[in-house]
């Protein structure tokens, strides 16, 4: 899967950032208070779904390890709990560009200090110079450094490295490899100040594509990573012997013996090719190198492994494979300080049918993989795949030899093996962090066993948010990995939205009065650019597109859900009745308008596109220009309507060369009155009203009273209480927000690269639920139990429970026993476990409240070998159903 993160909503922004126009402002507006709640931040669980292009262990204590993302943040890890703390969370709006990393440094002499290079764009798109961030406590706080050029964590070359390093004898020195032609930087104190090392003679010339006039792929990778060669330096004096990889195929590898005084290429080396990583094993006088023929992440088509000796300048072709038979790039490399002479590497580019994990343990003379072939197409792994806590990883596919799933691996461009514990290792892909902690199994001919070690570490881009009235608390359209269904906040959702699988999901809707309609669209290489659900987002079926779709755009489902007005890309806006079927095109509206419903009235519709307001009240078939005036004249607009209040809609958005504010409608769009208080907002949502108050709980993402901040009135927008803090903001949080309709004070909030975060308020006392007793239902019940597909070694199945008893239910558990020996490989709906041959599914928070004459339904995946009989029996509680 690749990752492109360049989110049209960055891009609007950026543009709003350069202009540097003032603020627009009404006229005479009040001086005002902005009040301050204290809330809980959390993450709705994900874990990852983002790349991870390095992981960096500190050489002097045990346990210290450190994670950098291209968009979202750095991240240390807390070894009690086995999971990751974020570490950037402070990095407020105006430096949005300041959550992507492009290098992290971890001192070895004083492991409480740890240092960052930020920045997220090279080109016009990110509007700031980079920065180098220190902290001198593990990342909890922080003091920057601005730089005199941009950094680029989310360019191309970003997983080469590490471009940051700390001098591990003399601290106080650190050194940065440029982009951008910038050459080599050097701080004498502690990162405070930085100046170029004026003596160093390459600042690289690779470019990825010198004809992308965007600038992103025709910027110079520069110098791309610093290893300093510790055995040439004492304690408190700067080491002599320091080895610096440059972006140029002819000259990669450069090098000083006199503490950066001056500098040399060093002299036989190979030639054709990048050098990703330099790694040294200084015990055995050993500088391992990785090439690949391109900068990656995605790219690379050949690649190499050479060792240079440093005592006889000796260069040794240690590759893995024969070049002929490489149609990937090296880059993840690493060693084993317990074990020197114990090396690994990574095939990082090879996408089908898998990546590759080489090691050897003589020093590169000989290798084994991590998988091979049989007899094509089958192949033998030496390790096994537990994705149990991000289930999702396997992406619900079902390929075909050689392919597996879930993969190894894709982007595997950080590898590192614990300096303290040789049986650990960490990698990075471009959806999780994976490790192992039995890797010397691999030595003994066992198995290792690999597992995603990434919980708290979330890195998706949320483009949209939806949280209704009922069923599931929260719906996500999220790049890359689609979106998710949260019916647990706290627990990680079995799969992304499939049949079809979005690359990236660009809006969503649900019917306001029957929830269980939903509606979403994005990306997809080939296949539909919708899908719909009948049942809250649990199971989806595809539309039809009409011609000349490009693009997912923004979808509106009717209150009722007996209709949808959808804006692509490359398309006009469209209508259609039913589940989009058949499209016909929508009138007096323009291509690429913003589409919203009314929440009370299924044929009114909204939309709007450069300054203007549309209305149709016939379903979409025709809108009318509103005459409203003095909205924003650009599209970094987000809108949404009231559920409950026909024609009661709010409009969020502009730049901050024009209009830019706040607006709100009664009258259907007609006319727009602009919030006075508002001095800049990007996005409007509603959740439950507060206590005692009859207007729903209106949020923003918005700068009001001089400050930027994520800010809640319960007053249709009289007053504002501003619900995050300084070391919360996420950077920009500008593509979606919304209450929750069931508790009052929540908040969820989107961001570019943290995921969803949601707030609960101390204001209210909401708190998350905890696991309440086992169901005990008892009543009459009748069960449907399906088989929905079923293909070699595995099967999709649906139940469908029903109570046929006198009362409601209040909670439920259904068991039965398979007949030939099927095993329960992942369930949704429901909590699903099986010991034995008997399964035992029990509701999840939501579904537990069954009336009487009501249904519920649940739907899991298992294997099967032989035959697949359906179960003849089920139970609720000890009460025997009915099975149809």
């Amino acid at each position: 899967m690749r990752r492109t993160r360049i989110l049209t909503a960055v891009l609007a922004l950026a543009a709003g950032l350069l202009s540097g126009a003032p603020t627009a402002l009404a006229a005479n507006r009040p001086s005002e208070r902005i009040a301050a709640d204290t809330y809980t931040w959390k993450n709705a669980r994900i874990d990852g779904g983002g790349f991870v292009p390095g992981i960096v262990f500190n050489r002097s204590e045990k346990n210290l390890a450190y994670a950098r993302t291209d968009i979202g943040g750095a991240y240390r890890w807390q070894e009690s709990t086995k999971s990751w703390t974020p570490l950037l969370d402070s990095v407020g709006w105006d430096d949005w560009g300041h959550t992507g990393v492009v290098s992290i440094a971890s001192d070895s002499v004083d492991p409480n200090r740890v240092y960052a290079a930020v920045g997220t764009y090279t080109n016009s798109w990110d509007p700031k110079n980079g920065a180098v961030m220190r902290s001198s406590d593990r990342g909890a706080s922080w003091r920057k450094t601005n730089l005199p050029f941009k950094l680029g964590g989310n360019m191309p070359g970003r997983g080469m490295g590490e471009r940051l390093a700390v001098d591990p004898n003399r601290n106080s020195v650190l050194y940065l490899g440029a982009p951008s032609g910038k050459g080599l930087w050097r701080s004498t104190d502690s990162g405070v100040t930085w100046s170029q090392v004026a003596g160093f003679p390459n600042p690289g010339t690779y470019v990825q594509d010198p004809s992308d006039s965007s600038g992103y792929a025709s910027d110079n990778q520069g110098i791309v990573w610093v290893t300093f060669d510790e055995s040439t330096g004492t304690a408190g004096s700067a080491t002599k012997t320091i080895y610096v990889g440059v972006a140029d195929k002819d000259n990669a590898v450069y090098r000083s013996t006199d503490a950066g005084a001056s500098w040399q290429r060093l002299a036989g080396q190979p030639t054709g090719y990048l050098a990703h990583k330099g790694v040294l094993d200084a015990k055995n006088g050993h500088l391992y190198l990785a090439y690949s023929d391109k900068g990656g992440p995605y790219d690379g088509g050949k690649g190499r492994l050479w060792r240079y000796a440093t005592a006889t300048g000796a260069w040794t072709d240690i590759s893995p494979v024969a070049e002929a038979d490489t149609f990937y790039g090296f880059s993840g490399l690493t060693v084993d300080r317990q074990k020197p002479g114990t090396v690994m590497a990574t095939a990082y580019s090879a996408w089908w049918p898998d990546t590759q994990i080489f090691r050897s343990t003589d020093s590169g003379a000989t290798w084994t993989k991590a998988w091979d072939y049989t007899s094509y197409p089958n192949r033998e792994n030496r390790y096994t795949m537990d994705v149990s806590s991000s289930p999702w990883l396997t992406w619900g596919a079902h390929p075909q030899p050689p392919e597996q799933t879930p993969k190894l691996g894709w982007m595997t461009e950080a590898l590192e093996i614990d300096p303290f514990d040789s049986a650990r290792m960490m990698y990075g892909t471009g959806a999780t962090i994976y490790g192992t902690e039995n890797l010397t199994n691999w030595d003994s001919g066992g198995k290792f066993t690999v597992k995603p070690m990434v919980r708290g570490l979330e890195e998706t881009a949320v483009n949209d948010l939806a949280s209704p009235p009922s069923g599931a608390p929260l719906l996500s359209a999220l790049g890359d990995v689609g979106g998710f269904r949260h019916t647990d906040l706290t627990k990680v959702p079995s799969m992304m939205f499939t049949q079809p699988t979005f690359t990236t999901t660009t809006s969503l809707d649900f019917a306001e009065s029957n929830p269980n309609t939903v509606v979403r669209v994005g990306n997809l290489d080939s296949g539909p650019h919708i899908a719909f659900s009948t049942d809250n987002g649990a199971n989806w079926f595809a539309g039809t597109d009409p011609s000349g779709v490009s693009g997912g755009g923004t979808v509106a489902s009717a209150a009722d859900g007996s209709r949808f007005v959808w804006s692509p890309e490359g398309a006009g806006v469209h209508h259609a009745t039913g589940f989009g079927t058949s499209w016909q095109a929508s009138g007096g509206i323009p291509a690429g308008a913003i589409v919203e419903s009314d929440r009370v009235d299924p044929k009114t519709f909204y939309g709007f596109k450069s300054g203007k307001f549309y209305i149709s009240t016939d379903g979409g078939a025709t809108f009318k220009e509103s005459p409203a005036t003095g909205l924003p004249s650009g599209d970094s607009v987000r809108f949404k309507a009231l559920p409950g209040g026909k024609g009661d809609v709010w409009l969020a958005g502009g730049a901050t060369d024009g209009a830019y504010g706040l607006w709100h409608s009664t009258d259907g769009g007609v006319s727009f009155t602009k919030l006075s208080g508002v001095e800049q907002a990007d996005t409007i949502g509603f959740g439950k009203a507060a206590p005692g108050a009859s207007y729903q709980t209106l949020y923003t993402s918005a700068k009001i009273g001089g400050v930027r901040g994520i800010f809640r009135s319960t007053d249709k927008g009289a007053s504002w209480t501003r619900v995050n803090d300084d070391a919360h903001q996420w950077g920009w949080t500008g593509a979606a927000i919304t209450g929750d309709p069931r508790v009052y004070g929540r908040v969820y909030v989107s961001t570019n690269g943290r995921g969803v975060i949601y707030g609960d308020s101390s204001d209210g006392g909401t708190t998350d639920p905890g696991p309440g007793p086992d169901p005990t239902p008892t009543g009459a019940c009748a069960v449907t139990y399906k088989v929905t597909s079923q293909w070699a070694g595995g099967f999709q199945g649906e139940v469908q429970l029903t109570n046929t008893g006198t009362g409601p239910w209040t909670g439920w558990s259904l068991t039965w026993s398979f007949p030939d020996g099927q095993k329960l490989a992942q369930a949704w709906n429901a909590e699903a476990a099986q010991s034995g041959t008997a399964v035992t599914a029990k509701n999840v928070g939501w579904n537990g409240n069954v009336a009487t004459g009501s249904s519920v339904s649940f739907g899991f995946t298992a294997s099967w070998s032989g035959t697949n009989t359906k179960p003849t029996a089920f139970k609720l509680g000890d009460q025997s159903c009915k099975v149809a």
